[in-house]
């Protein structure tokens, strides 16, 4: 009997994923169960230490004492100890229990963000966002420095007005403004052509800076329209949006034209690339600067959906500082005499 053409391996694949949801449900199981440890235990230090008058000192009594009770247990360091202490005040003022999305996240995930954050609200929503992005520790950290709390939901769009109500407002919270492209390397007055190669050299940063759901289809697209070749800066498939998105990238401050162009692919788009169950393609303006008027004006009578957003990369140096700062020869001459002196010391 041939078990691999009647389907052994279609079952077998059934088992593994069947195991992989138990694995994944016992992981959280756990975290879930850690972190209530750690609420009672962070709340059993603040209450003591207000009733007894201890001070800080006791955390290292504790430490000692519950590593060597729990020596298989990590977690018990003075250092933990007080970060547990810290966590537990933080959160405490909106709940006597630990909070539900505050227990989906890994502990380190919690320390690193009330390491960063003074704001309850803004703190639960990297939390909420970390369980729906499933964002690593580092690419959490990346988001808290690119201030995502206060880009997320802020671009310019007329979704309102394009979209139904569930996709409008999926595609309002999908993008951001400003979007934060300093890991590409450049400084302000890079070209487009610049960005657009530095972008397809940092495709996994660009992907992650532009938000979960984002799948990359292609650079300078070309999209034929009756006897004319266009090209489409960059063009993605959103999976959660379940369309086509449309990227204009713009060295310099948007002008309301851009608008028209983008109306244009939008069209070209919607009618060769779109499938029957697809989404209404939406654009997005990536510029460096804009006038929030002028952009509200130009997508107010425009019926495709658009957003316009700006973008960040790395600031030069005023010519007043640059100007103050060594040259390389300059480094070069005083490294050298460092060491002649370092060697001159020795002997």
């Amino acid at each position: 009997m041939d078990i691999i053409r009647d389907g052994y391996n279609a079952w077998f694949e059934g088992i593994k994923q069947k195991i992989h949801s138990a694995q994944l449900r016992a992981a959280i199981a756990v975290n879930t169960e850690l972190l209530s440890v750690y609420w009672e235990l962070g709340k059993e230090i603040t209450n003591k230490q207000d009733e007894a008058k201890w001070g800080d000192a006791i955390l290292d009594r504790l430490s000692i004492d519950l590593r060597i009770s729990f020596p298989n247990i990590k977690g018990f360091s003075k250092r933990n100890l007080y970060a547990i202490r810290q966590w537990y005040l933080f959160y405490k003022a909106g709940s006597e229990i630990v909070p539900q999305a505050v227990a989906q996240i890994p502990w380190g995930h919690n320390r690193l963000i009330i390491s960063k954050i003074r704001n309850i609200d803004e703190a639960l929503f990297y939390v909420q966002a970390t369980v729906h992005n499933g964002w690593s520790r580092e690419q959490l950290e990346i988001q808290i420095h690119n201030n995502y709390y206060n880009t997320k939901a802020k671009a310019i769009t007329n979704f309102t007005n394009t979209l139904p109500a569930p996709q409008s407002q999926l595609a309002i919270e999908t993008l951001k403004d400003p979007y934060n492209f300093d890991f590409l390397g450049l400084e302000d007055d890079a070209l487009e052509r610049e960005i657009e190669n530095a972008m397809m050299e940092n495709i996994t940063r660009f992907l992650m800076e532009m938000g979960k759901g984002f799948a990359f289809v292609g650079r300078q697209f070309p999209v034929q329209v009756s006897e004319s070749e266009y090209y489409i800066d960059l063009l993605f498939y959103h999976l959660h949006l379940r369309c086509f998105v449309v990227v204009e990238l713009k060295a310099g401050k948007f002008k309301p034209e851009y608008a028209g162009k983008l109306n244009f692919y939008l069209s070209a788009v919607d009618t060769q690339l779109k499938h029957a169950d697809d989404k209404p393609s939406i654009g997005l303006i990536l510029c460096r600067t804009k006038d929030k008027i002028e952009a509200e004006y130009s997508l107010r009578d425009i019926h495709k959906p658009i957003g316009i957003s700006e973008y960040n990369l790395i600031q030069a140096l005023p010519q007043h500082l640059a100007s103050e700062l060594p040259t390389v020869e300059q480094l070069e001459q005083q490294l050298t005499r460092f060491e002649n002196d370092r060697e001159h010391n020795i002997k």
